[in-house]
């Protein structure tokens, strides 16, 4: 490794500029590479972000000496083949949530992680935040004693992305892989990363991606066609634990919900702690309940700002600095969570892990 470590970003759809943004501000991060399929996008987004090469192969980027690490910013179905051929390459990985579609996959992963050696960081960004590093500080020092139940909600009442988000091949779900895996890791990470024991779910596939919708924007993927939906537009379950902990959790990508929803709420024997819609701290003193609101920069999370942390905290693991906060096995305990839930729902019984 040269005193920079250079990186090569596999993807370059809209979650690559996170990456790519945060790369630039590392003093000891360097860009080598964008690659995509599609030639043209991978060289305007070279072009875009100063870096030198374009591939349109990800085995071509992964031959390249020049490389040290690897983020993966690309469709779900291609995290495990991607992750696997670059530690076998010997690069260091970053892949994007989820870390793959199958817990399968995921097992597949984590042997490649242990034969190389290298470090592969799964993309939790959330874990990474301003608010999550207090919240994980005051919980490791016991402020909240143990933590045994959390909910979690990400609610679109609109907002199903269409395109590859819609196609369950590619993503392996809906809104419950897409944005359920952020909250439930939150969640999950701040509880201790508890042994999941079992799970009940559901899913729901009543209102499709609502496109008939007018004046009222949201976000659309750049292969977004109104034509193709073929995941669950809501999914909610309970996770119990080994413990005894539990989560509630529910997603939707359509809703006829007043408002859009974004919560995560867990609670503990000393005290609780919300995190979102905004940092609030709730205790005890002199038997009477105090909702403490700590003066912080940003009261929610920063996406732009977590991104950066994100990166920079795998850089200096890339460079042996610190291990990651987000490793493979969490990526593999994640999947079985998942998919155990997407099995629940599919039988329509609890689903022991």
């Amino acid at each position: 490794m040269t005193n920079k470590l250079r990186i090569g970003v596999i993807g370059a759809g809209s979650i690559s500029d996170q990456h790519l943004n945060a790369y630039r501000r590392n003093p000891r991060a360097e860009l080598a590479a964008v690659c995509d399929k599609n030639a043209g996008r991978a060289r305007e987004k070279a072009e875009k972000h100063g870096v030198p090469r374009a591939y349109a192969d990800y085995r071509e980027l992964l031959a390249n000496p020049g490389i040290d690490a690897v983020s993966i910013c690309t469709w779900n179905d291609s995290h495990a083949e991607i992750s696997i051929a670059a530690l076998e390459a010997g690069k260091h990985v970053l892949c994007e949530k989820p870390l793959c579609k199958t817990v399968e996959e995921a097992l597949r992963v984590e042997q490649a992680v242990k034969r190389s050696g290298k470090t592969l960081q799964v993309g939790f960004v959330r874990r990474y935040g301003a608010n999550t590093r207090i919240v994980k500080a005051m919980a490791d020092g016991g402020e909240f004693g143990e933590l045994y139940y959390a909910k979690a909600s990400c609610i679109r009442r609109l907002g199903n992305p269409g395109g590859w988000f819609a196609d369950k091949q590619r993503s392996g779900g809906g809104p419950l892989i897409d944005v359920g895996v952020h909250v439930i890791d939150l969640c999950w990470y701040l509880m201790g990363r508890p042994k999941a024991k079992s799970v009940s779910g559901n899913t729901y596939a009543k209102l499709g991606n609502r496109a008939n919708v007018q004046n009222l924007a949201y976000y659309k993927s750049s292969d977004y066609d109104p034509a193709l939906n073929t995941v669950e537009d809501l999914a909610n379950a309970l996770i119990r634990f080994e413990n005894g902990a539990s989560l509630l959790v529910d997603v939707s990508f359509a809703l006829h919900a007043k408002e859009d929803e974004l919560s995560v709420k867990l609670y503990g024997e000393k005290g609780g702690v919300e995190l979102e819609p905004k940092l609030t701290f709730v205790t005890e003193r002199c038997d009477t309940i105090l909702n403490m609101t700590p003066q912080i920069d940003h009261s929610s999370f920063d996406f732009a700002s977590g991104f950066r942390d994100e990166i920079d905290h795998f850089v200096e693991a890339c460079r042996g600095g610190e291990p990651t906060l987000s490793p493979v096995e969490d990526g593999v305990e994640m999947m079985k969570i998942l998919c155990g839930i997407y099995e629940s729902a599919e039988k329509g019984e609890e689903i022991r892990l």
